[in-house]
C-alpha cells in the first residue's frame, strides 16, 4: 500500500507528471526533456532521480548522453498512465509537450549525425 501511495506522490507533481507522459512515448536524455518543458536542467534531474529511486524509471548511457525510459515493475502503475495518457487532451500542457517531443529527437539525431560526419 505504501508503494501505491508513494506512487500517487510522485505523479501529484506536475513536473514529474510531464516526464512521466513524455517517457511512455519515448526515451528522452535530459536536454531533451529540459527543450520539452522549458523547466531548467537541475530541475529535471531532480524529479529524473526521485523517478528512477522508486523504480519507475531507468537510465541507459547512449554515446554522450544518458537516456531515461521508464521501468514499470507493477502493472497497476502502468495502467494508472495509461488512463492518464488516453484523456491527453483534456490537459493541454501535456499535449503540448508532446508535440514539441517530436521536434526534440530530431534534434538529437541530426546532432550524432553531425558528431559523426566531423569525427570522418
Amino acid at each position: 500500500m505504501d508503494k501505491l501511495i508513494n506512487f500517487f506522490k510522485l505523479l501529484s507533481d506536475e513536473t514529474r507528471l510531464r516526464i512521466m507522459v513524455l517517457l511512455y512515448h519515448n526515451d528522452f536524455c535530459v536536454c531533451q526533456l529540459t527543450g520539452i518543458t522549458g523547466i531548467s536542467q537541475p530541475n529535471i534531474s531532480k524529479h529524473l532521480a526521485r523517478l528512477r529511486d522508486m523504480g519507475l524509471v531507468k537510465d541507459e548511457r547512449r554515446e554522450q548522453y544518458t537516456f531515461y525510459s521508464l521501468n514499470f515493475d507493477e502493472k497497476l502503475y502502468e495502467n494508472i498512465l495509461t488512463e492518464i495518457i488516453d484523456k491527453i487532451f483534456d490537459y493541454p500542457v501535456l499535449k503540448l509537450d508532446l508535440e514539441k517531443s517530436k521536434a526534440a529527437r530530431k534534434y538529437l539525431e541530426i546532432k550524432s549525425r553531425q558528431a559523426k560526419v566531423s569525427d570522418s
